[in-house]
């Protein structure tokens, strides 16, 4: 009998209201902007190898293997950024 009372009580005693989430809506936009970042710094980085004998010049790039790199990076960097963001 004593446990119904004690259940009773402390429903009594939580606060009635809204509930508080850990993650916002504008936590998941910037997570999906910061995935977007990964995905076009990945993309970026893509392109033909060498094939057989033959060289390819293209392997060497600015886009390939610096600027995909930095997008890449930064959009993991924001990522913990997004995740830990809290409006004030």
């Amino acid at each position: 009998m004593a446990t119904k009372e004690n259940n009773i009580q402390k429903e009594q005693n939580q606060p009635k209201g809204k509930v508080s989430y850990p993650l916002t809506k504008i936590n998941f936009i910037l997570m999906g902007i910061c995935l977007l970042l990964i995905i076009i710094g990945f993309w970026l980085m893509t392109g033909d190898a060498n094939v057989g004998n033959t060289f390819n010049a293209k392997i060497f790039e600015s886009s390939r293997i610096t600027t995909g790199p930095i997008i890449a990076f930064l959009g993991f960097v924001l990522m913990a950024f997004a995740i830990i963001y809290r409006k004030k």
